[in-house]
């Protein structure tokens, strides 16, 4: 286990349930972001192979996050102590988003419910990557019903992961893995070759998280309906690969599973239609009501990820 405290882990996990994400606090992702795009450039120029340009981008920006995050626990614990604690708390908070996706979840749910499709097309476009001007009422519940699934992995339980194993700077250099896989990891012909390296630490990234999400979706689905928890655990094992990401199908065929909807199928993306399988494709289309159920699951699993891994500091650490 990593130098960190169950106290700590607590801590940042009740702030984002609490405090979600304060949009009037600056964001270490925005920062990223602002850095990602900043030295896109500079390393095409540097480097003519775009494969091993993006190689050294994506690694050089992932050490630097590390690099400075652990720089700055070290200069307070200089300070004092406390002063330290209170920094990894709040780096630790920046990492998780489990309190502002369900807010933006919710964000989608309610004009879908009121019969406002325009605007639930708008809301759900800042959530997912695919297209939204053609989806229909089910298109856009299943978008964001799936949008929650996935981002319970990358909002919350890899951070988890990663700070639990590699302390709150892991934690924080995960951040910068997704950050540069969600900007830069697209297969199109700007990035197909530049972005290959950060889509893939991407995916080795979240490769234990994402199957780690399924007894955790199961538990928390089967406190809620012994029924439900059984086919999240089924669906998942048996369907949790029916996805173009080694990852994102294991979390969405548990929450089908769960909420017994259908998720998956083609979808546009970027002006193509890309042909993607069903999950849970023995359920039906999910209703608006759904996208509530599925944050309320997601918030549930988030919580009991927290008790384990406190759990597992205060035993073990």
């Amino acid at each position: 286990m990593a130098d960190i405290s169950w106290q700590i882990v607590a801590a940042a996990v009740a702030l984002d349930l609490l405090a979600g994400d304060p949009r009037w606090l600056p964001h270490p992702i925005i920062w990223m972001g602002n850095a990602i795009s900043r030295v896109e450039p500079a390393a095409r120029r540097m480097i003519s192979d775009p494969f091993r340009a993006g190689l050294v981008f994506a690694v050089g920006l992932i050490a630097a996050v590390w690099g400075i995050s652990a720089a700055a626990i070290a200069l307070a614990a200089a300070i004092h102590p406390l002063f330290a604690v209170g920094i990894q708390i709040l780096m630790l908070f920046y990492c998780f988003s489990a309190r502002s996706l369900a807010g933006a979840a919710m964000d989608v749910a309610r004009p879908l419910v009121a019969g406002d499709l325009s605007c639930a097309r708008t809301m759900v476009g800042y959530i997912v990557g695919r297209e939204t001007r053609e989806l229909d009422r089910e298109g856009i519940t299943r978008a964001a019903v799936e949008t929650v699934a996935e981002n319970f992995v990358d909002g919350f339980l890899s951070p988890l992961c990663f700070a639990l194993v590699f302390g709150v700077p892991g934690a924080m250099a995960y951040k910068m893995i997704n950050t540069l896989d969600s900007m830069v990891g697209y297969k199109n012909d700007t990035y197909i070759l530049f972005g290959r390296a950060a889509a893939r630490i991407d995916d080795m990234a979240n490769l234990i998280p994402a199957r780690l999400s399924v007894p955790l979706i199961a538990l928390a689905a089967g406190l809620l309906s012994p029924r439900r928890g059984k086919q999240a655990l089924f669906t998942a094992l048996t369907q949790g690969r029916n996805h173009k990401s080694p990852n994102a199908g294991f979390p969405e065929a548990a929450f089908a599973g769960a909420l017994e909807v259908r998720m998956g199928g083609p979808n546009v993306y970027h002006g193509k239609r890309v042909e993607k399988p069903y999950i849970g494709g023995a359920f039906g289309e999910p209703e608006p009501e759904k996208i509530g159920q599925a944050c309320d699951l997601m918030l549930l699993a988030a919580l009991l990820g927290a008790l384990i891994a406190g759990l597992l500091l205060f035993f073990l650490g």
